[in-house]
Order: C-alpha cells, then structure tokens, then sequence
C-alpha cells in the first residue's frame, strides 16, 4: 500500500484527538478506525492497524492512572489476563463472522447505560468501600469475558462498557476509569497479537498514530486527574450518546 504524506498527517492529528478521549472514557475507535478506512486500507487491515496505534495509547493512559494511584491494582491484575484471551478470541471469530450480527444488541446496551447513567444522578461520584466479595468477583469476571471477546470482535464502545463495569461495582467515574483503560490495554493487545499472525496491520500507519496516541492519551489522563470526577462523568455522557448515534445510523445503512 502506497503512503500518502495527507493520509499520515490526518491520522497523526485525529490519533491525537481519538486517544484523548478514550483515555478518560473510551470511544476514540470512532474517531481512529473511519480515518485508517480513508487511506485506502481493507477494513481488516483499518482494524489490525488500529489495535496496534490503540495499544500504545490505552498503555499510556494506564501507566498514568497507574502513577496517580487511581487503579484498583490488584483486581485489574486479575482481570487483565481474562480480558486478554477473550479478546484473541472475538478476533479469531471476526474474521469468519460479520460484525452486524452483533450492532442490535450493542445499540440497546449502549441506551441502557445512558440512561441509568443520566438517571442515577449521584452514581459514581463517591466511591463506595470496595471490598473483593465472591459476588463482586463474580460479576467482574463474567463482564470482563463478555467485553473482552467484544472487544476482540468489534469494538466500537468497549470503553463506556468498561466504564459502566467499574461503575455498577462500586468505583467513581475517575477511578472506574483508570481500571478500564488497564483491562483495555489487555484487550487490545490480545486482539493485536492475532491480527498481527494474520498480516492485517499496516505498521508504518499505525506507528505513527500510535506515536500521535500516547500524547493524546497522557493529555487526556492527566486533564481528567486534575478535573477530576464531573468532568469525566460529563464526556462519558457526551461520548456514550455519540456512540449510539452512531449505531443508530450503521444499523439504518444496514438496510433495516
């Protein structure tokens, strides 16, 4: 595939933008992946490529969050790996299935969370005591299998799932969004590595979005931390209801 100076230059600029907002509440893949689709690439190779760029900037947004101390540690280490295998998985079944067969579902859980969101006025604005209980477990592994093999075969709005996850449990809207980027970054790189055996990453894009991304995710980190909990409350509401508009017109141009 030819390079094109335009093509490297507009997605150096929206990887910026795309990681700044999936650092605090996911859904940079709707800026990322339609701006690989316009250099030309297959939309396996926009996907492939995309996990790799992803991967460097859901790093950086853990390791800041890590250093703030707003990651529960020990319990994202064991999620980690579950997010990690389920998302090789969804990918190794991308390949063979249509993503449409899930964008009902993911259209009516994305409504769902925004409007528990929206109604549950004071949610995720104190933490409450986080202590691992065998139900607490439980549904943190049960959520982390099902968004991780999303993760792997779609994608589009794995961040607000993680984010509503780690809200349903207890932490707030900045804490929960720590420890979504870190079982992100578990999926991202699972999915990357099958995509990378199968020849679909175009690496001279996605590192140079990926060089784009790890400043637009420390950006977006550290803007979070220091504006703290309303702020990132307010762009989850934000990029939840563009997630679903979004979904909204997929499913129409779908011919429904």
């Amino acid at each position: 595939m030819e390079i094109e100076l335009s093509g490297l230059l507009l997605i150096i600029v929206l990887g910026f933008i795309a990681a700044f907002i999936d650092a605090v509440v996911g859904g940079g893949g709707l800026i990322s992946i339609p701006a690989l689709l316009a250099t030309g690439m297959s939309p396996a190779t926009a996907l492939g490529t995309n996990k790799l760029a992803s991967s460097f900037g859901s790093f950086t947004s853990s390791m800041r969050f890590l250093r703030s101390r707003h990651v529960d540690f020990r319990m994202m280490m064991k999620l980690f790996p579950v997010s990690f295998v389920m998302s090789v998985l969804g990918a190794l079944i991308a390949i063979r299935l249509p993503g449409e067969v899930l964008k009902p579902l993911v259209l009516l859980m994305l409504v769902i969370v925004l409007v528990y969101t929206l109604f549950k006025k004071d949610w995720g604005a104190i933490e409450k005591e986080n202590i691992l209980t065998p139900r607490k477990i439980a549904i943190l592994i049960v959520f982390t299998v099902i968004i991780g093999f999303y993760d792997g075969f779609m994608g589009g709005g794995t961040g607000s799932f993680l984010m509503f996850l780690m809200l349903f449990t207890g932490f707030d809207f900045l804490r929960a969004a720590g420890n979504a980027k870190v079982i992100n970054f578990g999926s991202n790189i699972g999915a990357l590595m099958l995509f990378m055996t199968m020849g679909e990453v175009n690496y001279t894009y996605g590192l140079a979005m990926g060089a784009s991304m790890i400043l637009g995710s420390y950006t977006g980190a550290q803007l979070a931390i220091s504006k703290g909990v309303g702020y990132v409350k307010v762009l989850f509401i934000f990029v939840t209801s563009i997630l679903i508009l979004k979904n909204i017109y997929d499913f129409l141009q779908g011919g429904i």
